[in-house]
């Protein structure tokens, strides 16, 4: 692991325990000489995370739309910083860049990010792990969620091994280090 993308809030949110995580998160990075790969935001969670990684010596590589550059107040402050032009295309380029990819706590954007690379993940277009680090216990609903879609068969036990979790950064980032891919999901007999 080389490099692992966040996806997190650009908020703080309502408990304190929220931006120690993404501080535990980004020292842990730049233990392990892991790059962040992030959105690119200077705010909330995001810039946290960033921050940290940044004052304890490491690297970042922020993508941030253009859309978004101003708005979320893009971190100026970056190992690098890549401007693109459309959400799908940062997503696509942090797909790239990432060896992995971790949730922090966030809003409907950072699951949809989530939920894109797990997807991704589920059809073969990448083979890396996908991981929440459960925050203050911020991810138990959709946890449970997860479990319930495989009782209810609408995800196959192996795809739901595909979703690492744990409450610490480094448990989560050991798990990153073991992990071992499914086959790709096919619907042909």
């Amino acid at each position: 692991m080389n490099k692992i993308a966040i996806f997190c809030g650009s908020s703080n949110g309502s408990s304190a325990a929220y931006r120690e995580g993404a501080i535990k998160l980004g020292k842990e990075l730049v233990r392990r000489g892991i790059t962040l790969v992030y959105g690119g935001a200077s705010v909330g969670i995001m810039g946290t995370v960033a921050d940290t990684v940044l004052q304890a010596g490491g690297q970042v590589i922020g993508v941030i739309p253009k859309l978004l550059e101003e708005r979320e107040i893009s971190h100026k402050n970056l190992t690098e910083l890549i401007t693109v032009e459309s959400m799908h295309e940062r997503k696509s380029k942090m797909m790239e860049l990432a060896d992995g990819f971790i949730a922090l706590p966030g809003g409907p954007g950072t699951l949809e990010e989530f939920f894109e690379v797990f997807t991704w993940g589920q059809i073969g277009l990448h083979q890396k792990p996908c991981g929440i680090l459960n925050v203050n216990h911020y991810y138990d609903l959709l946890i449970s969620f997860f479990d319930h879609m495989k009782e209810q068969q609408f995800l196959q036990d192996q795809y739901r091994q595909m979703v690492l979790v744990d409450e610490e950064p480094a448990g989560l980032l050991e798990k990153f280090a073991t992990y071992v891919p499914p086959r790709v999901k096919t619907y042909a007999k």
